[in-house]
């Protein structure tokens, strides 16, 4: 049960990255609540990386490093489980 538990919320929270990657890409679109609702679920995870990352220019790599590390958590759990 824990352990679906873990898998489950991995893959909820990679989704919503990878959801806030392609609003990304479509614009600055803030006034849209949808699109409010995905950067504020995601903004804690991914601001903590950004500033610890150096600057890479205009390419943000901090979504690919929260998705690496989300992975690696969750091996980790279920490994300890």
């Amino acid at each position: 049960m824990f352990a679906q538990t873990i898998v489950l919320l991995a893959y909820t929270l990679n989704t919503l990255i990878f959801i806030r990657v392609i609003l990304s890409w479509l614009g600055n679109q803030e006034s849209n609540a949808l699109t409010r609702f995905f950067y504020d679920a995601t903004e804690p995870i991914l601001n903590p990386i950004r500033t610890a990352l150096p600057r890479t220019g205009m390419l943000d790599l901090s979504p690919m490093i929260a998705i690496l590390l989300i992975a690696l958590i969750k091996d980790l759990l279920l490994q300890m489980l």
